[in-house]
C-alpha cells in the first residue's frame, strides 16, 4: 500500500465533519514535526521503513547466511589444498638452504685445495729452478724421483676430490629422482583434494541455491497474503466512506425538501423578504463562522507546533547540556594528562639537552685531539713519501748509472766504437719530490680564524702573526680589529641567524654561541676563507672612514681635516670602525660588490680533519719515465742484434767446448790402450808361447 492509499484510509482534510478534518491536520503536523526531528537527526525518512523490510526479509538472512557457509568451506577447502603446497615449498627451501651450506663447503674446499696445490706447484717449481746448479747425475735422479712423487701426491688429491664429488653428484642425482616421485604423489594428493573439494563445493552451492529459492517463495507468499490482506482492508474502508458519504447526502436531501415545503406554505411577499434577509444574513454569519474557523484552527495549530518546539528544544537542550558536561569532564582529564606529559617531557628534554652539551663538549675535546693526530700523522706521511721518494730515486740513479757504465763498456769494448753520453741528463739532478710553480698553499677556512680569534689564546697567537705580519710589510688589519669586526657582527646581524639556532645555542657558553653565529652569518655572506674575513674587515673600516671623514670636514676646517686625516691614516684600522647603526647597509653593500655564483662557491664544513699536503703529480709520471729513455731505441736494437750475436757464439763455444772434451778423452782412450798393448807385448807369458804376440805384430807389419 502507498502513501497516497495510506493518506485515503485515515482520516481526510477534505471531509465535512470537522472533527476529521481537526484530526486529519493534527497527523499532518504530526508527521512534519517527526520528519523535521528525523532531518535534525541526520537520519533517513524511510530508514524505519527500510528497517521493517529488512526484518521481514528472510531471504536477505538466508543469503548472507548462505554467502558465509560457502566462503568458510571455500577457505577451509582451499587451505587444504595449499597445505601441500606450502609443504612442498618448506621442502624446497630446506633444500636449498642445505646446497647452499654444501655449495659453501665445496667452494671452501676448493680454495683450500688450489691454495695447497698452489703451495706445492710453486715448491716444485722452486725445485727445478734449483737444480739448473747440479750437474751429478745421482743427484739430479734423486732430485727427479722426489718431484715424482711430489706430482704423484698432488695428483692423488685431485683424483680424491673429483672422486668425493662424483660420489656427491651420484648422490644428488638420487635425491633428484626421490623428490621427482614425492613432487609427483604431492600432485596426485592436491588433484584428489581439488576434486573432493569441488565435489563438495558443487554439492554445497546446490543446497544453498534450494535454501535460498525457498526462502524467497516464502517471502513471496507472504508479501502476497500481506498485499492481499492490505488491499480488501482498502477496499472495505473505500465502501465504508462511500455509505457514509451517500446516507449522509440523502439526510441533506430530505432537509432541503422539508425547508423547501415550510418556505412555499408561507406568503410569496414574506417569503421574498425573509429569504433576502435570511440569505444576506447566512452569508454573512457563514463567512464570519468560516474566518472564526480558521482562526481558530490557526491557533491551534501554530499552538501546538510552538509546543512542539519547545518541547524538542527542551529535550535537545537537555542532551546538549549533558553532552557538554561528559565533554567538559573528559577535557578536564585530558587537560590534566597533557600537563602531566608536559612536565615529563620538559624533565626528559632538559636531560637530553644536558646530555646533547656534555656529548657535544666530548665530541669538541675529541675532534680537537683528533686533530692533533691528524696533523702529526700528515707530517709523518709527507716525511715518509718524501724518504720513499729519495730511496726510489737513488736506486733509480744507480740502475741509471749502471745502464750508462754497462752501455759504455758494451759500446768501447765490444763494438769498438767511441761511447758518448746521453744529451738530456738534467732531471737526474733532481733530488726529493717534484714541486709545482703553480701549487698554492691552502687557504684558511674562515671557521677556524674565527674559532682562533674568539678564544683568548688564539688571540694571541693571531697577535704574533700579524705583528710579524705587519713588520713583513703585509696589507692584512691587525688581530684586535679583526676581532671587533667579528663581536660588532655577532652583535648586530642577529637577523642573519635564524631564531631556531638562537633557541638551541641559548644553552651554550658565550665563546661557542657566538663562534655557531659567526658561522651562520659566514654562510649568509659567502665568507669561506681568512682572505674573505680580511676583505670584510677592511670593507668595515673602509666605510666607517669615509663616514668619519665627511662628517669631519662638515665640521672643521680645511687645514685641522688635512692634518686628521694624516693621523686617521696611521691609526685607521683602530679607530674608525664602522658605526653599529650602518652595519645593515654596509652587509648589503658587501654582499652585492663581493657577489659569487652559488655553483663557484665551495661548499664550506665546519668540521674537517686535516687532510695530507695537496701536491701536483701530474709531473710524476713523465719524470719516472724519463730514466728509460737514456737508453734510445737505436741503442735498445743494437744491444738485440748483440745479444743474438753473443748468443750465437755462446753456443759455438759451447760446441767447441763439448768437441775438445770428447777429444780430450779420445786421447785419453788410446793413452790407455797404448798402455795395455805395451804390457800384452811385454810380458812373461809371450816367451812361453810358441808363436808369440810379437812375430803376428811384425807378419803384420
Amino acid at each position: 500500500m502507498n502513501a497516497s492509499e495510506e493518506e485515503i484510509a485515515g482520516p481526510s482534510i477534505d471531509s465535512n465533519d470537522s472533527e476529521e478534518r481537526i484530526a486529519a491536520r493534527r497527523i499532518r503536523i504530526a508527521k512534519r514535526i517527526e520528519a523535521a526531528r528525523r532531518e535534525a537527526m541526520g537520519e533517513d525518512r524511510n530508514a524505519k521503513k527500510k528497517e521493517d523490510k529488512e526484518e521481514q526479509s528472510e531471504s536477505r538472512k538466508q543469503i548472507e547466511d548462505s554467502r558465509q557457509r560457502l566462503s568458510k568451506l571455500t577457505t577451509d577447502g582451499f587451505e587444504l589444498v595449499t597445505n601441500v603446497d606450502v609443504a612442498a615449498n618448506s621442502r624446497e627451501s630446506q633444500r636449498r638452504a642445505e646446497e647452499e651450506d654444501t655449495v659453501r663447503l665445496r667452494i671452501e674446499k676448493l680454495d683450500a685445495e688450489a691454495k695447497a696445490s698452489q703451495e706445492r706447484f710453486e715448491e716444485i717449481t722452486k725445485r727445478w729452478s734449483a737444480s739448473a746448479g747440479r750437474s751429478i747425475p745421482q743427484e739430479l735422479h734423486d732430485m727427479l724421483m722426489q718431484q715424482k712423487q711430489l706430482c704423484d701426491a698432488m695428483i692423488d688429491e685431485k683424483n680424491k676430490l673429483i672422486n668425493d664429488f662424483q660420489m656427491e653428484l651420484k648422490a644428488k642425482d638420487d635425491q633428484y629422482v626421490k623428490d621427482l616421485k614425492k613432487q609427483a604423489e604431492d600432485i596426485d594428493l592436491m588433484i584428489e583434494r581439488m576434486e573432493e573439494q569441488t565435489k563438495n563445493l558443487m554439492k554445497a552451492y546446490r543446497d544453498e541455491i534450494n535454501q535460498i529459492e525457498k526462502s524467497f517463495e516464502l517471502e513471496r507468499q507472504e508479501l502476497l497474503e500481506a498485499n492481499k490482506r492490505k488491499w480488501e482492508q482498502g477496499i472495505g474502508a473505500r465502501g465504508d466512506q462511500e455509505l457514509d458519504y451517500m446516507k449522509q447526502r440523502d439526510k441533506r436531501v430530505e432537509d432541503y425538501d422539508q425547508q423547501i415545503q415550510h418556505l412555499r406554505i408561507q406568503d410569496t411577499e414574506e417569503y421574498n423578504q425573509v429569504k433576502i434577509k435570511l440569505e444576506t444574513d447566512v452569508q454573512v454569519l457563514e463567512q464570519q463562522l468560516q474566518q472564526m474557523k480558521a482562526t481558530y484552527q490557526l491557533n491551534q495549530e501554530k499552538l501546538e507546533y510552538n509546543f512542539q518546539v519547545l518541547k524538542k528544544r527542551d529535550e535537545e537542550n537537555t542532551i546538549t547540556k549533558s553532552q557538554q558536561k561528559r565533554k567538559l569532564t573528559r577535557l578536564q582529564d585530558a587537560m590534566n594528562n597533557m600537563r602531566v606529559k608536559l612536565a615529563k617531557q620538559e624533565k626528559q628534554y632538559r636531560e637530553e639537552n644536558q646530555n646533547l652539551a656534555d656529548d657535544y663538549k666530548r665530541i669538541t675535546e675529541q675532534f680537537k685531539e683528533l686533530q692533533k693526530k691528524s696533523k702529526h700523522f700528515q707530517l709523518t706521511d709527507t716525511k715518509k713519501f718524501y724518504d720513499v721518494w729519495c730511496m726510489n730515486e737513488e736506486e733509480v740513479k744507480q740502475l741509471a748509472q749502471k745502464l750508462l757504465e754497462q752501455d759504455r763498456i758494451i759500446t768501447e769494448h765490444q763494438l769498438g766504437m767511441e761511447w758518448t753520453a746521453p744529451q738530456d741528463m738534467s732531471f737526474v739532478e733532481n733530488v726529493g719530490p717534484l714541486t709545482s710553480k703553480k701549487s698554492k698553499a691552502e687557504s684558511v677556512s674562515a671557521h677556524e680564524v674565527a674559532k682562533d680569534l674568539m678564544s683568548s689564546e688564539g688571540s694571541s697567537l693571531h697577535e704574533e702573526d700579524s705583528k710579524t705580519g705587519s713588520k713583513d710589510g703585509s696589507s692584512k688589519l691587525s688581530t684586535t680589529a679583526v676581532k671587533s669586526v667579528l663581536e660588532l657582527l655577532c652583535d648586530e646581524s642577529g637577523f642573519l641567524v635564524e631564531s631556531k639556532l638562537n633557541q638551541l645555542l641559548a644553552p651554550l657558553e658565550q665563546d661557542e654561541r657566538s663562534l655557531m653565529k659567526l658561522d651562520a652569518i659566514f654562510a649568509a655572506l659567502g665568507v669561506d676563507t681568512e682572505d674573505d674575513i680580511h676583505k670584510l674587515s677592511a670593507f668595515f673600516f673602509k666605510m666607517g672612514l669615509v663616514e668619519s671623514e665627511t662628517s669631519k670636514a662638515s665640521l672643521q676646517h680645511s687645514e685641522d681635516s688635512s692634518k686628521r686625516e694624516g693621523e686617521s691614516t696611521t691609526s685607521a684600522p683602530e679607530a674608525s670602525l664602522i658605526h653599529p647603526i650602518d652595519i645593515y647597509k654596509a652587509l648589503r653593500k658587501f654582499a652585492e660588490e663581493n657577489r659569487t655564483p652559488v655553483k663557484d662557491r665551495s661548499k664550506y664544513q665546519t668540521f674537517k680533519i686535516i687532510s695530507g699536503e695537496e701536491r701536483d703529480d701530474s709531473g710524476d709520471t713523465d719524470y719516472w719515465m724519463s730514466y728509460p729513455t737514456i737508453l734510445s731505441e737505436d741503442k735498445e736494437k743494437v744491444w738485440d742484434a748483440l745479444l743474438q750475436g753473443m748468443e750465437k757464439y755462446s753456443d759455438t763455444l759451447s760446441e767447441r767446448s763439448k768437441l775438445i772434451t770428447e777429444t780430450d778423452s779420445l786421447r785419453q782412450q788410446n793413452a790407455e790402450l797404448r798402455m795395455l798393448l805395451h804390457q800384452y807385448v811385454n810380458s812373461k807369458v809371450n816367451q812361453e808361447l810358441e808363436i808369440p804376440p810379437t812375430r803376428v805384430l811384425n807378419l803384420d807389419m
